[in-house]
């Protein structure tokens, strides 16, 4: 079964960059809104189930994007407002050899 965000990753045209299959989840210390400054990628652009709003940040410097889909951002999700899910042309675990519970610094 292929995930929303998995079909998302395979859409480099919209995001201009071929992007990594996968996310990697932040937990923050509180919830975070999606601002009016993000766009979305409509189900039926990428034959998904439901949209997904993609905001623009920083992680170690690196452009990444902030994926949530509409039942998360409208509380009706697995993923609470408080985490966010990031994609990004490169696995951030491997490449700064990330483990659960490590803490970073995100741009938004």
């Amino acid at each position: 079964k292929t995930t929303t965000i998995a079909k998302l990753a395979s859409k480099e045209k919209k995001l201009g960059k071929k992007m990594y299959n996968g996310t990697l989840n932040i937990e923050l210390d509180k919830d975070y809104i999606l601002d009016t400054n993000t766009f979305v990628l409509h189900k039926e652009e990428y034959g998904g189930s439901q949209d997904v709003y993609i905001k623009r940040c920083f992680l170690f410097n690196h452009e990444s994007y902030i994926v949530r889909t509409d039942f998360n951002s409208n509380k009706n999700g697995t993923h609470p407002l408080n985490l966010l899910e990031i994609i990004s042309d490169i696995k951030f675990r491997e490449k700064y050899n990330l483990k659960d519970e490590d803490y970073v610094e995100i741009i938004i």
